[in-house]
């Protein structure tokens, strides 16, 4: 469809958000009597004890015999699933069926403010200039490059083609080798994250005979142009081993160069900023362990830069004569940056270059060949501070926005004075600005485009604070048009996670205007379990102290309230993943406070998944909750707050499920149960909807604009939430 007719759809569904909001409560409701009858799961009584606790579980039936198979093969699911997980996705289908017009605005209006035909700022690097971009139309990547200064561009990898005959398809990385004449580049094509590694000779745009399978999907060549690192996945879908593959020979023959031997620890492989060594970095969610081998010498052993010690997280760069490491060593909390001779690099060896400062928490740092610099984050409010090596003179750079999303790219090259710099805020397009460090100079070089017009003026973005129920001040950033009214009656949605150490930017986000464009206010809680507000709030919602990251939620949804940016009954919470084990938490906790939660790939299972250690992740998932299996404690905590298990009978909101049948990370079984324990067990409410992408995995669809479709339904469910299913609810 040409571009003018998505403007013009685009521009017919926006309105004042006080009129928006007058459309919302103007239709009619959607009886509960007449909502069609969800299928219901067989329950298969399984019974088991923990600890001399008996644990019955009616639907672990969901979770197929041969769910590694599945993963590389989805046909292999057992017959009875798919056909219940076919009967879910088709209720669901029925129950929003009277919202398909309304989907068909939403995706309208938001293809409506992509550039479909957009780039990237080309990063130099050599003779050669490379960046991405979308052709019109398309759903995946073009990586390009051009002559460094000058016109002329060259199509190195077309994702469409690649994508061609997928029903699923995610370009999982393209890089170029040093000498400019390879392409490494992976791909997924079933959703379940095993990616396949292909080499394209970029003189005959062919691809080389080489296919590496079951990688992490990540590529680090070798100085030579001849030879490459990767993760290798091993049997359970985890990464544990570096390889080194040599160009025309087989993989079977490539070189094993590091094993992880500890299933709780996960290998990542990269590479410094200066180009001289191959970073293999070994960890869990409190641990961490560094190797480098020489990028000129492939093959060569790895060198350990410090041994593991229990929680103690540190990462490496590297500068002339030393490395640069920043670390949470000797009690810094919020992390600190040392340095260290490459000759000796023992721990012992150590010296501050940036002590610990307790509540400016350094998320990031790369060194250029002249300048240092560091990504902090103090209050929720991120900073760059550039730090002059010869001289270490610093400067900052920061903005005045409430609140914002800040961060930087390196790029390629490691000789230069240029740093780039990415800001949006919840109501200004992102902003990609060139800094020369020397001078001062700041270049923008490129303002995020929304081609149906978005005006920066016309909302307000605000910062406020909920008071957790041990007094903890939450950060919660918002946006809303101007003209909606401050005073209860506007719907709300609000996004959490709360876990990780993840924090969540206050970024622009095109797709929520859609939403906010028809009166809703929407919110970012920055709970505990994430880092906004430094290490310590990440310890204070985890483990032990996970219960604060589901109250925390709740305060920031009755502080919203409070202070009449919407009211009780009309908050739509939202979440995925672990934040989607928030939404189970809440639901069971504070169900009549919100209006409809919709829970993402959400991780509700967490008792029985972190009691299974042929799991992916279960075993690098202990330090984050606890092993259940081992620890008494640890599995009273779990029971505590696992949300399938603390199912109750009493009324629940709408709620809406998804999930990916191909997911590794989240298992298409723990929505799957969650909702079929929801409908037996609750007493009224719902309607309880599920949805499982039968060609996807943890991401979901992978094309931009197939993406676009999920976000709609989402969006279609969060407003008839507020509308249509409150005579369910209030059953």
């Amino acid at each position: 469809m040409p571009r003018h007719i998505w403007q013009r759809l685009a521009a017919a569904a926006r309105g004042t958000a006080r009129n928006r909001v007058r459309m919302i409560e103007s239709s009619q409701p959607h009886p509960s009597s007449l909502l069609p009858e969800p299928p219901v799961a067989p329950a298969h009584p399984h019974q088991f004890e923990v600890h001399g606790v008996s644990i019955r579980d009616d639907y672990s039936w969901l979770k197929a015999e041969n769910w590694k198979e599945v993963l590389k093969d989805p046909a292999a699911l057992p017959a009875e699933i798919r056909t219940y997980l076919e009967a879910e996705n088709a209720y669901t289908a029925e129950v929003l069926a009277d919202s398909e017009t309304l989907r068909r605005d939403l995706v309208a209006e938001m293809r409506g403010r992509i550039k479909e035909d957009d780039s990237t700022v080309p990063s130099p690097d050599g003779p050669f200039s490379y960046f991405s971009r979308f052709r019109e139309g398309g759903q995946h990547p073009l990586i390009c490059r051009k002559p460094r200064d000058r016109d002329g561009e060259e199509i190195l990898l077309d994702g469409d083609a690649a994508a061609a005959g997928h029903p699923f398809f995610d370009l999982g990385s393209a890089e170029h080798s040093p000498d400019h004449r390879l392409l490494a580049w992976s791909a997924d094509v079933k959703g379940s994250e095993y990616y396949t590694i292909r080499v394209r000779d970029l003189a005959t745009g062919h691809d080389l005979e080489d296919e590496v399978p079951n990688s992490a999907g990540s590529v680090v060549w070798a100085a030579d142009s001849a030879s490459f690192y990767y993760v290798e996945l091993d049997e359970n879908h985890r990464p544990v081993r570096v390889r080194l593959h040599r160009l025309g020979e087989p993989s079977s023959a490539d070189v094993l160069v590091y094993q992880e031997p500890d299933p709780g620890f996960f290998v990542h492989v990269g590479s410094t900023q200066s180009d001289a060594f191959v970073v293999i970095d070994s960890s869990d969610h409190e641990t961490s362990e560094v190797y480098l081998i020489d990028r000129s010498a492939p093959g060569s052993e790895p060198r350990l830069v410090a041994p593991r010690q229990p929680k103690v997280q540190y990462d490496v760069e590297h500068h002339g004569d030393q490395l640069l490491i920043r670390t949470n060593a000797d009690g810094a909390e919020d992390f600190k940056l040392c340095t260290a001779p490459l000759a000796t690099l023992g721990r012992e060896h150590w010296s501050d270059l940036v002590p610990h400062r307790p509540g400016i928490m350094i998320l990031s740092h790369v060194p250029l060949a002249r300048h240092h610099i560091r990504l902090e984050r103090e209050n929720a409010l991120p900073r760059i501070v550039v730090r002059h090596i010869g001289s270490g003179d610093e400067q900052v750079l920061a903005f005045d926005e409430e609140a914002y999303s800040l961060g930087f790219d390196a790029g390629y090259e490691f000789d230069t004075d240029i740093l780039r710099i990415h800001y949006s805020s919840l109501t200004t397009p992102s902003e990609v600005t060139d800094v020369d460090l020397a001078s001062g100079t700041r270049t923008l070089r490129k303002r995020q485009e929304v081609p149906s017009g978005h005006d920066p003026a016309a909302y307000v973005s605000r910062r406020i604070f909920a008071t957790a129920p041990d007094g903890a001040a939450v950060p919660i950033s918002l946006v809303y048009r101007r003209e909606t009214p401050i005073d209860g009656s506007a719907p709300c949605l609000l996004y959490g996670y709360g876990s990780y150490g993840a924090s969540m930017p206050a970024s622009f986000r095109t797709n929520i205007l859609s939403l906010v464009d028809r009166g809703f206010v929407y919110a970012i809680a920055h709970i505990r379990g994430g880092t906004e507000k430094g290490w310590r709030w990440y310890l204070d919602g985890k483990r032990e102290k996970k219960q604060n990251t589901f109250t925390d939620f709740i305060a920031c949804a009755e502080a919203l309230a409070d202070q009449e940016f919407t009211q009780r009954g009309r908050i739509v919470a939202h979440g995925g993943s672990a934040g989607g084990m928030l939404m189970g938490a809440i639901a069971n906790l504070a169900p009549n406070l919100f209006a409809g939660i919709v829970a993402e790939v959400p991780f509700v299972d967490v008792l029985n998944t972190m009691l299974d250690a042929d799991l992916p992740l279960t075993p690098p998932e202990w330090p984050e909750w606890g092993n259940p299996g081992e620890d008494e404690a640890a599995f009273r905590m779990i029971s505590s707050y696992s949300p399938y298990d603390n199912i109750r009978p009493q009324n629940y909101p709408p709620i809406l499920a998804l999930g990916g049948l191909t997911d590794p990370r989240v298992t298409y079984w723990e929505p799957a149960k969650w909702v079929a324990r929801l409908r037996a067990t609750m007493t009224g409410g719902g309607p309880i909807l599920l949805r499982i992408n039968l060609d996807a995995g943890h991401g979901g669809a992978a094309g931009r604009f197939e993406r676009l479709e999920e976000v709609a339904l989402i969006y279609a469910f969060a407003l008839k939430a507020i509308r249509d299913f409150r005579p369910a609810r209030e059953a």
